[in-house]
């Protein structure tokens, strides 16, 4: 019995529509599995198009959107918890549902059920890594813990967090509840769970990354990421959130000009696409079975 739906893809790809109509047919509520889109204020630069939500007049309810502000460090830890909360919302009305997101360590942790640790930040720390190379960061880590897919840490930041994860359980060894999820989360049988990918050519994604940013732009993306500023968010806290609020941040507090924020950020996004597709073929190579669709 399927207990769940997981659209996965890499950006656009086409699967916030495609789950929005899978939705409409089932009768199911979305749950979202973007580590960005839960920040308020932060709609143009993640891409939410909650008005893709609605299909032939009718508005398909999602989850973890809008819930929390934007400057706040949200965590997958905590993505973990509100998911529980969500699906356990949604299926006590009898109704179904589908996960839908391209953060494939997100979608894999509420899949999976992996056990991870709630640790506090450690400034002191994340200063001293951030002094070494990507090279020594990922060197040290393999010397601290075992490493099953160096993918899982394809950004400084995860590499660090993950650094920070492995010295704070070096130092307390005991403290062991930190690990675990509650009997409330819900677990699922590998046969439980429905994976579904929106696949488009590379050619195509390309062509479809590249107008859509230059349609947020012409949107006001710029405008969105400087009215964040306004608000008195650190530019230093927009750049962590990475991508669009990285790029735009940094030409507007004057480190790049209006192209070469363009053409840095049409790039990392096209890289950050490549991840992602990375990351479903491991899963895949691990034994989950994914049916690829073309939307």
């Amino acid at each position: 019995m399927i207990k769940l739906i997981c659209v996965l893809g890499p950006t656009a790809s086409g699967k916030t529509k495609y789950a929005v109509r899978l939705a409409k047919e089932i009768g199911a509520e979305i749950i979202s599995a973007d580590s960005r889109q839960v920040y308020r204020g932060m709609d143009i630069g993640t891409g939410k198009d909650i008005a893709d939500y609605t299909i032939d007049g009718e508005q398909i309810p999602y989850h973890l959107i809008d819930i929390v502000d934007a400057g706040e460090k949200y965590n997958i830890f905590r993505y973990q918890r509100d998911f529980a909360a969500a699906y356990k919302d949604i299926t006590s009305r009898g109704k179904k549902v589908i996960l839908c997101g391209g953060s494939g360590l997100y979608l894999e942790a509420v899949t999976k059920g992996y056990e991870l640790p709630d640790v506090p930040q450690n400034q002191k720390l994340r200063e001293e890594l951030e002094q070494r190379t990507t090279e020594e960061l990922i060197d040290l880590l393999k010397s601290m813990v075992k490493t099953h897919n160096t993918t899982d840490y394809d950004t400084r930041k995860r590499l660090i967090r993950a650094l920070e994860i492995a010295f704070y359980k070096q130092e307390h060894p005991e403290d062991e509840g930190i690990y675990s999820l509650d009997e409330s989360f819900p677990r699922f049988l590998p046969e439980e769970v429905l994976y579904i990918g929106t696949e488009v050519s590379r050619e195509e994604r390309v062509r479809r990354i590249d107008a859509r940013l230059d349609a947020r732009l012409k949107e006001g993306m710029i405008e969105e990421v400087q009215s964040l500023l306004d608000k008195g968010i650190p530019a230093e806290d927009l750049i962590y959130y990475g991508l669009e609020y990285k790029f735009v941040t940094l030409h507007l507090i004057g480190e790049l000009t209006f192209e070469q924020m363009r053409e840095q950020l049409a790039i990392a996004i096209h890289q950050f696409a490549k991840r992602q597709m990375t990351w479903f073929r491991g899963m895949e190579r691990k034994g989950t079975k994914i049916e690829w669709v073309k939307p």
